[in-house]
């Protein structure tokens, strides 16, 4: 299973989210420190969940980073994340 399913899975089972995007990003960074040879190394995930309903931003990065600990520690060398309400994307959309 490659990193960004592993990441998806994980977002998903852990907080139900009504939409989740993983974007990876390594080839924008090839060369650079943290790149891995074959990429999978610096992703962007958009989540939207009812799970951060009143939760700040900071806490909601701290939900992720959390849930995804083990990559973050592995093969994961960044992570941009959007965390959002469903009522917050729907003003986006």
């Amino acid at each position: 299973m490659s990193v960004s399913e592993k990441i998806r899975n994980k977002l998903i089972h852990s907080l139900g989210p009504e939409r989740v995007e993983v974007i990876d990003e390594s080839h924008l960074h090839a060369g650079h420190a943290g790149a891995r040879e074959g990429g999978e190394s610096h992703f962007r995930v958009l989540i939207v969940s009812k799970q951060f309903e009143g939760a700040s931003r900071v806490a909601r990065q701290r939900m992720v980073n959390s849930i995804l600990r083990e990559e973050l520690a592995g093969p994961v060398h960044a992570l941009a994340m959007k965390t959002l309400t469903p009522q917050e994307f729907a003003k986006e959309e």
